[in-house]
């Protein structure tokens, strides 16, 4: 479902400016946005605002072209996962029981929701078997914090908030639950909104990126348009220097290919795919001391091209 914000505002009472000040956003069904920016910025204030956790002060939130405030709140949160940093899990239910509280609140055949169970725990790599019947005290945080993701999903949402839900996660769990996390979105393609302080996380999660600064949106942008492009000189110190390594890591082969006069199978070299990461891509070429690649199809049928020059250009400009 798409989101959109319309000069969207909200005022705490006695408070001498706007947490949230006239923000208009476009949001794409299926998009990974990231919130981003430093505590007080009004990140968490705009999320919670989409499923009526906070009342806007004035304009309007739509999701899917229909008005919230025209939405019963219940209904319309029954349609949103949500995400915290403290997992939100209740200490004295099992696991199961924590996953299945809204499909019970929506009078969901036991049947069916068994099965969405065993489902879900099998989508955040947790074994059903052994983990059904434990309680949250029994789990590492990381462990929780996969349930606390499958019970947002439990009745099958199409939008996800999730604020800065990997704050208070190790590193190295960290880096495994947002991998866990991008692959359960390319997947399932839900909305998801996800609010970070965390710049690295940022670049690494978002399809798009809303930088907030006092309340304001500075720059909506790709990653890559961020790194290469900051709106101001916040942002600019916000990503750090200009690291033509790191922006890499942010294209695909597809943004870089030269178009192929042929269509004829690709011999000798071995081909790349349209969607290959370019910082691997990038590393072969070097390793390999060769200056191109094909660029093939599932079917190796040669698409275009991939050469240093073009990788050079694009990171250049």
């Amino acid at each position: 479902m798409g989101i959109v914000f319309r000069s969207v505002t909200k005022q705490y009472p006695n408070t001498a400016s706007p947490a949230v000040d006239n923000v208009s956003l476009d949001i794409k069904e299926g998009e990974f946005i990231v919130f981003l920016g430093p505590s007080g910025c009004g990140k968490t204030t705009l999320l919670k605002m989409v499923n009526k956790l906070y009342d806007t002060t004035s304009g309007t939130i739509e999701i899917d072209g229909t008005d919230i405030n025209q939405v019963q709140t219940e209904q319309l949160r029954r349609g949103i996962g949500y995400v915290i940093q403290q997992n939100g899990l209740f200490p004295h239910m099992t696991i199961e029981a924590n996953i299945a509280v809204v499909p019970r609140l929506l009078k969901w055949d036991e049947a069916k929701i068994d099965k969405r169970i065993d489902e879900l725990l099998d989508m955040v790599h947790l074994d059903p078997k052994v983990y059904r019947k434990r309680r949250p005290s029994q789990l590492s945080g990381g462990q929780q914090q996969r349930v606390g993701i499958a019970r947002a999903m439990a009745a099958a949402p199409k939008i996800l908030l999730m604020d800065e839900p990997f704050g208070a996660i190790d590193a190295i769990t960290r880096t495994s639950l947002q991998d866990e996390l991008h692959r359960i979105q390319r997947l399932l393609k839900k909305t998801i909104l996800f609010v970070t302080h965390d710049v690295d996380e940022a670049l690494r999660l978002a399809d798009r990126i809303i930088v907030m600064q006092a309340g304001k949106v500075v720059q909506f942008a790709t990653p890559f348009e961020i790194l290469t492009n900051p709106a101001n000189d916040f942002i600019r110190q916000l990503v750090g220097e200009r690291d033509v390594y790191r922006k890499m890591a942010f294209l695909k082969v597809e943004d870089v290919i030269s178009a192929s006069g042929n269509a004829e199978t690709a011999a000798g070299a071995e081909g790349v795919a349209l969607t290959d990461d370019l910082k691997l891509v990038f590393n072969r070429m070097v390793e390999e001391q060769v200056r191109e690649y094909p660029v093939v199809d599932g079917s190796n049928r040669r698409v275009g091209t991939v050469t240093m020059e073009r990788i050079l250009t694009k990171l250049a400009n």
